[in-house]
């Protein structure tokens, strides 16, 4: 059965079937299922590197920063403390990439393939967002995960909160990105 707004699902909710790469971006969050998809991909010989991002954070009082949290995990699942990258100031999607794309020089590392590892309905605002703070040329593949919300593609629309959740990552497309269109026009 079709719906009306299945052209929404389309947009938001990004995933691709992942592929070799460089390396493993986890934008900021205090969502265990992040991290844990990208030791998953990581085990798996997908990319040599993980770049978890986050600063500071209300939702982990524990925890100094997004990025400790997350590699506080991937340390405990035996992930060689050499192959995660830090990146531990960003406090929103603009600055996970930005500042990712920043470690990334900062490390010499050459960057062609990078797989984002994200919230399923976070997943289109997080691809462009990356996409508008990396170069044009690198290629990114989506792995997203459910959080404990559980917005997924199937179930946004059965749920008041859920239908909020998705709207308001529309209006954060438009609102923030915007502005990058031009960047992606061939001169």
């Amino acid at each position: 059965m079709t719906h009306p707004f299945d052209c929404i699902s389309d947009f938001v909710f990004v995933e691709h079937e992942v592929v070799s790469s460089d390396i493993l971006l986890v934008p900021g969050g205090s969502v265990p299922a992040q991290m844990h998809r990208a030791i998953e991909l990581y085990r798996s010989g997908i990319a040599p590197w993980i770049l978890p991002s986050g600063g500071p954070s209300p939702h982990l009082k524990d925890w100094a920063s997004e990025w400790e949290f997350y590699r506080s995990l991937a340390v405990k699942a035996g992930i060689p403390e050499k192959a995660i990258l830090q990146e531990d100031r960003a406090t929103n999607t603009l600055e996970n990439a930005m500042y990712s794309w920043r470690v990334i020089q900062e490390a010499g590392l050459q960057i062609t393939k990078a797989v984002l590892v994200c919230k399923a309905h976070h997943s289109r605002r997080a691809l462009l967002t990356y996409q508008a703070m990396f170069p044009l040329g690198v290629e990114f593949t989506v792995s997203p995960i459910l959080d404990s919300r559980n917005i997924g593609r199937d179930n946004w629309y059965l749920d008041e909160q859920k239908t909020h959740y998705v709207f308001e990552e529309l209006r954060k497309i438009g609102k923030f990105l915007g502005k990058y269109v031009p960047n992606w026009l061939d001169g």
